[in-house]
C-alpha cells in the first residue's frame, strides 16, 4: 500500500522565479515531491508527515513581488509514473541530446539520458539546465576530470560521462538529489562517476579538476568561486549557470579579478550560461 500523500496546487506569478524559491522552501520541510505545471507547481507531502501549519514559515507566501495562490487535496495513492506522464514531455537539445523519462520511448538521438523524476528542476525542462548541455555538446570533453557542482538529477555529470568524461564527481547538499543521482547513474550505465552529499567544502583536500559544471544560483557561486578556481587545472573550463543576464557583470567580475577567461554565453529567455577557461 502507498502512502497517502496531500498535494498542493500553486499557482505562482511570475512563474520562474517564483516557483524555484518556492520550491527551495517546500523543499526544506516534509514535501518530497515536485511537479512544474503551466501555472505554477505542484507539491506532495506524506499525509503522515503534514499539519495544517506546514505552510506558516514559507516566505514567499508572504511576499509583495510574487502573487501565489493554491489549493490542497489528499490523494490516497500517487503513482508518480502517471503524475509524469501528465506533466513531463521528454526534451530535444538541439536534435542530439534526447532527455526522457523511463516511460518515454527511446530515440536515436546521439546522446539519450533517461532520469527518473521526482521533480522537474534538473531534467533539463529548465533554461539552465538545457544551456548546461548546449555547453557540454560543443565540448571535447574526453578522459577531463570532471566535477558537477550542485548536481541535482546528474543530468549534466551523466551527459559528459557520455562525452567521454573521467573520473567525474557529483556534489549535492540536498539528500533527495544525492540519493536521485546515484540512482540516475546507474539507470544511465555510469561507471565514472562517484556522488557525493554535502557543498563545497568537500573540495578542501587538493582535488584537481579539467572541467567544473556549477548550475547553482548566483549567491553559491559568488560565495564558492575561489574554490572552483583553486581546484581547476591550467586550461580547465569552469561552466557556470543558475543566474540572470542582469547578474553577468558581477559574475564575471569574481571571475576575471581570479584569474578566468571569458569564452562564451548562452541566453535562454533571461536566464544565462557562462564558459570561462583558466
Amino acid at each position: 500500500m502507498e502512502n497517502a500523500y496531500i498535494g498542493y496546487h500553486f499557482t505562482v506569478e511570475p512563474k520562474e522565479l517564483g516557483s524555484e524559491i518556492l520550491v527551495a522552501e517546500l523543499g526544506e520541510t516534509a514535501f518530497e515531491s515536485f511537479i512544474e505545471t503551466e501555472n505554477g507547481i505542484s507539491a506532495y507531502v506524506q499525509k503522515a508527515l503534514w499539519n495544517e501549519h506546514i505552510l506558516d514559515d514559507i516566505q514567499i507566501l508572504h511576499s509583495d513581488e510574487f502573487k501565489i495562490e493554491y489549493t490542497f487535496e489528499e490523494i490516497e495513492q500517487v503513482n508518480w509514473n502517471e503524475e509524469w506522464e501528465k506533466n513531463f514531455d521528454p526534451i530535444d537539445v538541439d536534435g542530439v541530446c534526447h532527455v526522457r523519462a523511463p516511460f518515454h520511448e527511446k530515440t536515436d538521438a546521439k546522446y539519450d539520458i533517461v532520469i527518473e523524476p521526482k521533480m522537474s528542476f534538473g531534467t533539463g525542462h529548465h533554461e539552465t539546465t538545457h544551456m548546461m548541455i548546449q555547453h557540454l555538446l560543443e565540448m571535447d570533453v574526453t578522459d577531463m576530470k570532471t566535477l558537477d557542482m550542485g548536481c541535482g538529477t546528474a543530468i549534466l555529470a551523466i551527459l559528459a560521462e557520455m562525452k567521454g568524461a573521467k573520473p567525474i564527481d557529483a556534489i549535492d547538499i540536498d539528500n533527495w538529489c544525492y540519493l536521485n543521482s546515484i540512482e540516475n547513474a546507474e539507470r544511465n550505465n555510469c561507471q565514472h562517476i562517484s556522488v557525493y552529499e554535502g557543498d563545497a567544502s568537500l573540495l578542501n583536500q587538493g582535488q584537481k579538476y579539467d572541467l567544473i559544471i556549477a548550475n547553482i544560483n548566483r549567491n553559491i557561486l559568488l560565495n564558492d568561486m575561489q574554490t572552483y578556481v583553486n581546484c581547476l587545472n591550467k586550461g580547465g573550463f569552469l561552466l557556470l549557470s543558475g543566474f540572470y543576464n542582469e547578474d553577468i557583470p558581477v559574475i564575471d567580475a569574481s571571475c576575471t579579478e581570479k584569474g578566468l577567461t571569458y569564452v562564451k554565453k548562452f541566453q535562454k529567455n533571461n536566464w544565462v550560461a557562462l564558459k570561462y577557461v583558466i
